[in-house]
């Protein structure tokens, strides 16, 4: 389990993080979303002792985290926006390297690297350099890596940003195949869908303040669960109702261009920092 604390990051007079406090379930697939600016990968950086705290603490099971304590930091692997791999080196390198790290025996080395290859459908590329891996590749590569040495939590900054929509579908089967496995993730990310998608609850942030804490479909239903998009001269404009029979029938007495939908988490997100802006 993770706990924050009134977790709180200050850089000179800007805040970046502003005294959250939030607990994540073990096993649980948690989402921070956000627009720019609103405190997710600072908070990341704190989980991963990257950063230190200006005041408050993370606590996993229990246990105070510190950059000392080695025992908890060993149970958390973190995987950030950037590639940070040497471009030379093989998979079978990339992993062998990464265990030495850590002091792992050889041979349990070569048996996680053959598992998780396998696992990510990466076994008959494992000689290539990562030069010459595909942006899809390179992201499964990291999650290997991350995964070699069994950690509990694993902390993902953006993990698709960048890849293609099919590479992205293959990452999300990815991490909901480990998240069955009882892994505890928490994931950062500018695709809505995603969350959506992939994530038990998700927590809002704006400004580095913690917003509220919901499942996606919580969230979509306080907002209503269908829309109906209006096509107008300065763009689309969305209603919102909690009964399908309420939109149709504001489908039946307006005129112009309109199309009944679902609602999405995305129109929550779109909503809220709509608001934001507009009370600014």
């Amino acid at each position: 389990m993770i706990e924050l604390k009134n977790l709180t990051k200050k850089f000179d007079d800007f805040t970046a993080v502003d005294s959250i406090s939030l607990t994540i379930q073990t096993g649980e697939f948690f989402g921070l979303l956000g627009p720019n600016g609103a405190g997710k990968t600072t908070t990341i950086g704190m989980l991963s002792t990257l950063l230190l705290p200006t005041s408050g603490d993370v606590y996993i099971d229990g246990e105070r985290l510190t950059r000392n304590r080695t025992d908890i930091k060993r149970k958390i692997s973190v995987i950030t926006q950037e590639y940070s791999m040497r471009q030379d080196m093989t998979m079978d390198e990339i992993m062998e390297y990464q265990g030495r790290l850590y002091f792992m025996p050889r041979r349990e080395i070569r048996a996680r690297t053959e598992e998780l290859l396998a696992f990510c459908d990466l076994l008959k590329f494992r000689k290539r350099t990562v030069r010459k891996l595909s942006g899809g590749m390179k992201r499964k590569l990291m999650v290997c890596r991350a995964l070699l040495t069994s950690p509990e939590i694993l902390i993902l900054d953006e993990p698709t940003a960048g890849m293609d929509a099919l590479s992205r579908r293959q990452m999300w089967n990815l991490l909901h195949k480990l998240n069955e496995q009882d892994l505890t993730i928490l994931l950062t990310t500018h695709y809505i869908e995603e969350a959506q998608s992939l994530c038990d609850r998700v927590a809002m942030m704006h400004h580095g303040k913690l917003e509220e804490v919901n499942t996606p479909a919580d969230f979509i239903d306080q907002l209503g669960a269908f829309a109906v998009d209006e096509m107008t001269a300065d763009g689309i404009h969305s209603h919102y109702f909690h009964e399908r029979k309420a939109a149709l029938a504001y489908l039946d007495k307006m005129e112009g261009r309109l199309t009944l939908r679902e609602t999405t988490l995305e129109d929550v997100f779109v909503e809220r920092s709509g608001r934001h802006l507009t009370a600014r």
